[in-house]
């Protein structure tokens, strides 16, 4: 899936830069010496640890729950 929006284009930023890619998932794990899994597990925990309450991050999980 896609790392932003779910589009099933994992390197798609759909012409705004805004959008995370797998791309960037990976770049970031290279950089921190771990893999892209563990990358996107503390991205989700990080979110999860801020309280956010944008609409787009409760949709997030529910989608990842399924």
């Amino acid at each position: 899936m896609c790392a932003s929006c779910g589009c099933g284009e994992p390197n798609e930023q759909h012409g705004d830069s805004r959008h995370i890619t797998l791309d960037q998932i990976d770049q970031a794990a290279t950089a921190a010496d771990m893999s892209s899994m563990e990358v996107a597990q503390n991205i989700m925990q990080s979110v999860q640890q801020s309280g956010s309450s944008m609409g787009s991050s409760q949709s997030g999980q529910a989608s990842a729950n399924n």
